[in-house]
């Protein structure tokens, strides 16, 4: 694990050693499924990488996903959006193993905590070698989550649909979990939504009743029927159909313990942010912010000019250094690196 921890290490730093006419470069770690709360006080005692880069830079109380708390419409919306625009000299790094950990063994487990202790080795070791070809002074480094995790109870809280309903009534079931689309048959909408809503354990909505404080009910993909589960609780058609994982035995047998995808406001589906480098603060400890903030940091720092967004830059913009020139230079030469390299670093 070492010797791949070391090769990734110098092969990111030598990527972003490239010359080029941005003004800074700009390095992103997207860290799944990691909890605002691995790196409370206690845990950094134990973390000397991200407790440097906590000195160093910037430190949110916690991140807020996007609902639903998944991963793919968090990073997607960031992501893609600076990829389309092409204006930074950017690498992403991508690492999963905090999620996976967390699913399978429980977000406190000592699995999840290996995989974090991993990372930090990683984030420790590339900070050295910042250093060691002088590059602290060009590079600005942000690493956040895309959500939280949460632990969940089998075979304590599942709520099996087909005990209330008929599945023939449905004619596509898309997702099991906190959060699940139902598309009806025809005529059996109203049908399923009256025995849906006895289960007290979940909130069920049509389209149009889905709290706009969600802002989810426009999108065009929105399923004539949300099921959302309270904490904890796993929506499945039965038990069956659980998203059992390989966990050494004889097939998927091994039960899940930890999951997201709930409300967006609860605790634990709350994500992290960090940042450094010559355009951010040092040792400063910022308000919680959400994840349509942070695309108007990566703009400003990589000098480019953000699209439209529903990020609020007066929430972030305390984070940065006064002196920096935040003017955004969109004519710059471009380099976009996507490395995903959560296969590789360990």
């Amino acid at each position: 694990m070492a010797r791949h921890t070391a090769l990734c290490t110098a092969t990111l730093i030598a990527f972003l050693s490239i010359p080029c006419l941005a003004n800074r470069k700009l390095l992103v770690f997207l860290i799944d499924g990691f909890r605002y709360d691995y790196i409370n006080e206690a845990e950094l005692q134990n973390l000397p990488g991200m407790r440097e880069i906590v000195q160093l830079g910037v430190k949110a109380d916690y991140l807020t996903p996007e609902f639903p708390s998944l991963s793919f419409p968090n990073y997607y919306s960031l992501m893609t959006v600076l990829i389309r625009q092409g204006k930074a000299d950017m690498a992403a790094v991508y690492y999963e193993r905090n999620d996976v950990e967390g699913h399978h063994f429980g977000p406190w487990s000592k699995q999840r905590k290996e995989a974090t202790k991993a990372l930090d080795e990683t984030l420790r070791n590339m900070n050295m070698k910042i250093k060691e070809v002088g590059l602290q002074n060009e590079l600005n480094v942000m690493l956040f989550s895309d959500h939280g995790m949460t632990d969940i109870f089998w075979m304590e809280k599942v709520i099996e649909l087909d005990k209330y309903i008929k599945m023939s009534d449905v004619l596509n079931m898309m997702d099991r979990g906190p959060i699940v689309s139902l598309w009806p048959q025809e005529g059996k909408l109203n049908e399923l939504y009256s025995n849906l809503k006895k289960v007290k354990e979940m909130s069920v909505y049509k389209k149009d009743e889905i709290p706009d404080k969600y802002h989810y009910k426009g999108g065009k993909f929105v399923a004539p029927l949300t099921l959302l589960a309270q904490k904890g609780w796993f929506i499945a058609e039965n038990i069956q159909k659980l998203p059992y994982w390989a966990n050494g035995t004889d097939g998927k047998k091994g039960w899940q313990h930890g999951w997201h995808g709930y409300d967006n406001e609860l605790m634990d589906m709350k994500g992290f942010f960090l940042a450094y480098g010559p355009d951010f603060r040092s040792n400063y400890k910022a308000p919680p912010m959400r994840v349509v903030d942070v695309y108007n940091i990566m703009c400003h720092v990589a000098g480019i000019n953000p699209l439209p967004n529903n990020g609020t830059w007066s929430q972030v913009k305390l984070m940065l250094n006064n002196g920096v020139n935040l003017s955004c230079t969109a004519k710059a030469s471009v380099t976009v690196l996507t490395v995903l390299l959560a296969w590789v670093f360990f």
